[in-house]
């Protein structure tokens, strides 16, 4: 079955409500367009213990345990980078075979998140941690144990498959536990980890190494899943409510018309309900909801491709995600080509290479922080000016602070680099790059969540298949531009690309409103028309 991810049609019980223990009481009947004005957005649904309710000691740990499971994801992605002469000679590998179980790992990391992010909207998020967590921990367990490159290979990708769930609804799950006002904030310290990752990767990798052997890296990460997997079983409570969720919505409302359009009765006069009627969303009368609890959805009514294909469309979305890809393509080609820089011209080891690195992780978090920090002050405050009235795009002006200084620090990495001068000015664009580069990338992740309501794992899903691609390709072109042209020119040009994310999100912030609520009046003349 197809999903049209699309503003499902309002259908509530006629004649009854609930009250707080979940009794139902009588109520008259409420005409279909009273009840539209003072029904709150899906975002504000009434649900059943709501998550936005629960305590803030709950919500902290579910913060961690998320950030800590989404730091599988770039652990994982590095800490074979300082074994790989080890496994190359132990595995009879060739090093088109070591650079395919990278690149491949990156591939499937970022675009399986379309699937995780399906299914979560229908059995929620809690079976989908574990499984992947656990598919994670085997993964990592037969890569540990690997008697070839080729097996070593698949095992990676499905490393990679269980470490991509986290990335697809960890932001999701966020946005089910935090009012808008408060996502920025939450949002910087759960980035933290996966930032934190690639620059702890190489130094934990190159330490079990040299200590032990390669092995024992992949080992490391099966007692991590281990951790994660427990702390989710133990400590996390489903966040999902499907009340919220704009595609379970849209899957139940069809499920329900195959079911008993023929039956459907409007209250006050048991009138049949024509077809003609069905079509126009202004006259479409509340379908009694007695029964439900009989239809049961499966993995079957799951098609992501609709909700990703309608992410896309958004002109809004389709900027934001460029920009977001562009700057995590940024991120990438830096860890990957700074490796190399200091191994041929620096005569660096595995472990003084990932202490350099450190230097882009600490100025990542502290970014993904303070960006956070700021996105809310900013909301908050152009909220307070506008009357009470706050719309996602608003969030975006926290990130004019940064444009200033992301290209001069860029610029400044490219020719520290090149001229290779002493190690302290390397560390110092490191850490100035990390930090501008992802103050804007944390107000973009908020951004992709808030203006996409209903719908956030899929949005996230289709900002880590972006991400996921342009580090592909980051990769790919990484090494020959920088034997090329060197790292003065590859720089160069990364600040020039830096420059259009910019652009791109000026633009969103001074059209995206416009360009959203435009999409979603098509949208929903396009459900009406379905009808």
């Amino acid at each position: 079955m197809h999903i049209e991810d699309t503003p499902a049609v309002a259908i509530v019980s006629t004649g009854t409500k609930t009250d707080t223990s979940g009794s139902l009481l009588q109520t008259p009947p409420v005409a279909a367009k009273e009840l539209d004005k003072s029904k709150p957005d899906i975002e504000h649904a009434l649900v059943e213990d709501d998550p936005r309710l629960w305590s803030e000691t709950r919500k902290t740990v579910i913060l961690f345990i998320i950030s800590g499971a989404s730091m599988i994801a770039g652990l994982s992605n590095s800490i074979q980078n300082a074994a790989n002469a080890q496994i190359e000679q132990q595995l009879h590998a060739s090093s088109g075979q070591i650079s395919l179980s990278l690149s491949s790992f990156i591939l499937v990391q970022g675009n399986f998140p379309i699937l995780w992010s399906a299914v979560s909207e229908i059995k929620g998020r809690k079976l989908v941690y574990l499984t992947s967590v656990l598919l994670f921990a085997l993964g990592s367990a037969f890569v540990a144990v690997s008697k070839s490159i080729g097996l070593m290979i698949g095992m990676r990708v499905l490393q990679a498959i269980g470490s991509s769930a986290v990335i697809a609804i960890g932001a999701a799950t966020l946005a089910d536990i935090y009012d808008p006002h408060q996502r920025g904030t939450k949002m910087g310290v759960y980035y933290c980890a996966p930032l934190l990752g690639p620059s702890l990767a190489p130094i934990i990798g190159g330490v079990l190494t040299q200590v032990l052997s390669w092995r024992a890296a992949f080992w490391f990460l099966v007692i991590w899943g281990g951790i994660i997997f427990s702390a989710f079983l133990f400590l996390f409570k489903d966040t999902f409510r499907r009340a919220r969720s704009l595609t379970y919505q849209n899957i139940l409302r069809r499920r329900r018309q195959q079911l008993c359009f023929s039956e459907a009765k409007i209250f006050n006069g048991e009138k049949r309900v024509n077809e003609e009627s069905l079509k126009d969303p202004e006259t479409q009368p509340y379908i009694t909801t007695e029964g439900d609890e009989d239809i049961t959805l499966s993995f079957a009514d799951v098609n992501p491709l609709p909700p990703y294909v309608n992410i896309w469309r958004r002109k809004n979305n389709l900027m934001i995600l460029t920009s977001s890809g562009l700057l995590y393509g940024l991120s990438y080609s830096i860890t990957y080509t700074c490796a190399r820089t200091l191994a041929l011209y620096y005569d660096y080891d595995a472990l003084k290479t990932g202490l350099v690195l450190l230097s882009f992780g600490i100025g990542s978090m502290l970014g993904s922080i303070l960006g956070g920090l700021w996105s809310d002050r900013t909301l908050a405050r152009l909220k307070a000016e506008s009357g009470g009235v706050s719309f996602p795009e608003m969030r975006l002006e926290s990130t004019k602070i940064a444009m200033w200084g992301l290209p001069p620090a860029v610029i400044g990495y490219a020719w520290v680099c090149q001229e290779h001068v002493d190690i302290a000015a390397m560390c110092a664009m490191l850490f100035l790059t990390g930090f501008f580069s992802i103050w804007i990338y944390s107000s973009t992740l908020a951004y992709i969540v808030d203006s996409n309501t209903g719908r956030s794992s899929s949005a996230v899903a289709a900002n880590s298949s972006i991400r996921g691609t342009s580090a592909f390709i980051a990769v790919e072109v990484a090494v020959p531009l920088q034997d090329a042209i060197g790292d003065g020119g590859l720089y160069t040009i990364w600040a020039g690309l830096m420059l259009l994310v910019e652009l791109l999100m000026l633009l969103v912030l001074y059209k995206g409103k416009q360009w959203r609520e435009a999409s979603i009046e098509k949208e929903r003349k396009m459900s009406a028309g379905a009808l």
